[in-house]
């Protein structure tokens, strides 16, 4: 029972002049869909097999054992950007996500799972690390 489903993920008031971008697989960047004033969104599909109960997240979107999923979100050198001062990766756990979100995605047309979370981390950097607090919805695209 695998599933495409589109995911959105915002990061409000990213850094201006520091690159930000999805991390595909090992070394692919997805550039972000947009970006509208302080608000820089990536639109992407992924895969999830709810064979077991619980989502299983897959792709090459999808990073991490079958137990601690995630999505990095690189910045600096790490998306590509070549000059800059920053090296760094937040890691966006999927992990609480649930099947009835999932389900709720694929019974209705438009929907899709979105989070955003703050792109500036507590030393004034980008974000990195694991974000907290992450909380998935699911919205309107």
């Amino acid at each position: 029972m695998k599933h495409e489903i589109p995911i959105r993920i915002s990061i409000i008031e990213p850094i201006p002049g520091v690159a930000m971008q999805v991390q595909r697989g090992r070394d692919e960047l997805l550039p972000p869909s947009e970006i509208s004033g302080d608000v820089m969104n990536f639109d992407f599909p992924i895969t999830v097999d709810l064979s077991f109960g619980s989502p299983n997240f897959l792709g090459k979107y999808s990073q991490g054992p079958k137990d601690a999923r995630f999505i990095y979100v690189n910045s600096g050198t790490l998306a590509g950007q070549a000059d800059s001062c920053w090296t760094r990766r937040a890691k966006i756990s999927l992990m609480s996500v649930t099947t009835e979100q999932v389900n709720e995605v694929l019974a209705s047309p438009g929907a899709r799972l979105k989070t955003s979370f703050f792109g500036r981390g507590g030393d004034g950097g980008p974000i990195c690390a694991g974000v907290k607090r992450i909380v998935w919805q699911v919205g309107k695209k």
